[in-house]
């Protein structure tokens, strides 16, 4: 452990941390956290740097899948070296990856100077003879544009899917009280946010474990009357046993975007029972239509798995087909990664190749790029809420309600507008529409 330094002497010594985050929303969460403590501490703080190299390095990771491992372990190989160059002085891991495979970690990549866990990196403060500041256990520095945030409602899940390794990495499912989630947002706002994401592994699960009962609605409810939430949306709710009770009160207030995002991962009975989704395609697609008649307008995301061992062409045929059926506005996809731990890597064959998969995950992605282009050319003449992220070439680049940063399509406006200023809302006209994004004035 290294000799506690002073807040004054880490002024003086201009010492900086970088911390780079591979993964989800959710980790950004965390880190952003992290560089608010450090911030108080008295150090200078950078995120995703281009050039990272702080006197001190810090590398949030992603353990989900084979390529998110795959980036992770290259990137602490990349600072490793830069380490064992002098470039930095001290190397840490957090985040998932490190969750999952900590001791293989340290045994493998010596020159990092401690793993942490997904839960315990504020430890990291300690073993620079720090403490945590308590009090700002709600504080942290904004990556984001600072007109939007994302804020984590809840830990872990208690699903049992055949491919899934968030459950070990993560454990059971652990709701944050609505009061300390409440107290978050209004410090949000007090700070300029308008836009709010909320994120969780299974929004559908929340408050079951601490209050024995469904509570996304009330948490949703309660969190569009604080004045200043422009924009609620939700993210990673779960099909089965979905919180019905959540489509009122989207559709009765204004705040709250008509957007959700739930991953389906397929269709087929077939298919469904081997990934242990716990719903069956009958029930999938009463939920889907459920949702489209208590929300009108309502914008689903959803993603898609191929490739799970068992899946056959029939099975892809068909989730072809249900892709067609119920035109989602945004969809994903990806190929089966089987990852040690979960009960497909212990129960299932993975026979089919990678090409295959691949193969299959592009078939689903043409289908979604012409259904997109369907969707975007029904907007064309239509006026629409737009927020504005960022000025990019020729165009300002938004979004309206039914567009998620980072993940969904984007609207541009000509930069010769007037009066623009980014963080804003406009009300714009679409003029034209692409496979993936929408032109307005």
């Amino acid at each position: 452990m290294s000799i506690p330094y002073s807040v004054d002497q880490l002024k003086k010594n201009k010492q900086t941390v970088d911390i780079i985050t591979l993964g989800c929303s959710k980790n950004l969460v965390d880190s952003e956290h992290l560089l608010k403590q450090f911030e108080a501490l008295g150090y200078n703080v950078r995120h995703d740097s281009e050039n990272a190299d702080g006197d001190i390095v810090i590398i949030n990771t992603c353990g989900f899948i084979g390529d998110a491992k795959e980036e992770s372990i290259e990137t602490i190989l990349q600072f490793a070296s830069g380490k064992k160059a002098g470039n930095i002085n001290k190397l840490f891991v957090m985040g998932c990856l490190s969750e999952r495979y900590l001791n293989e970690l340290a045994i493998e990549i010596p020159e990092v100077d401690k793993f942490y866990g997904k839960f315990n990196y504020t430890d990291i403060l300690l073993d620079l003879g720090r403490a945590y500041r308590a009090d700002l256990r709600l504080e942290r520095i904004i990556t984001t544009p600072p007109h939007y945030a994302y804020v984590k409602i809840s830990e872990g899940c208690n699903r049992t899917c055949s491919y899934c390794a968030i459950p070990i990495i993560t454990g059971r499912h652990r709701s944050r009280s609505v009061e300390d989630i409440e107290a978050e947002v209004k410090n949000l706002v007090s700070k300029g946010v308008k836009e709010f994401q909320l994120i969780a592994q299974d929004l559908s699960y929340y408050g079951l474990d601490r209050y024995k009962t469904m509570k996304l609605a009330e948490l949703t409810a309660r969190l569009s009357d604080i004045k200043g939430v422009e924009w609620l949306r939700l993210h990673y709710a779960y099909p089965a046993h979905f919180p019905f009770d959540v489509l009122k009160v989207m559709r009765e207030r204004e705040n709250i975007c008509n957007y959700l995002d739930i991953a389906l991962q397929h269709i087929s009975d077939n298919m469904l029972k081997k990934m242990r989704r716990n719903i069956t395609k009958a029930q999938t697609c009463e939920l889907m239509n459920r949702l489209r008649e208590d929300v009108p307008g309502i914008h689903l995301r959803t993603t898609v798995m191929l490739g799970h061992p068992g899946e056959t062409e029939e099975d892809v045929e068909e989730l072809k087909q249900f892709i067609r059926d119920i035109r989602f506005e945004r969809l994903g996809a990806f190929a089966f990664s089987n990852e040690e731990g979960t009960y497909s890597y212990s129960n299932y064959e993975d026979t089919i190749s990678e090409e295959i998969k691949q193969a299959r995950v592009d078939e689903i992605m043409s289908i979604q790029q012409e259904l997109s282009f369907e969707v975007n050319r029904s907007k064309i003449g239509k006026t629409m809420k737009v927020m504005i992220d960022r000025r990019e070439n020729d165009y300002f680049v938004g979004r309206t309600e039914f567009d998620s940063p980072e993940v969904d399509q984007e609207v541009l406006i000509a930069v010769a507008t007037p009066n623009i200023q980014i963080g804003e809302f406009y009300t714009a006209q679409i003029l034209d529409a692409s496979d993936f994004d929408l032109y307005a004035k």
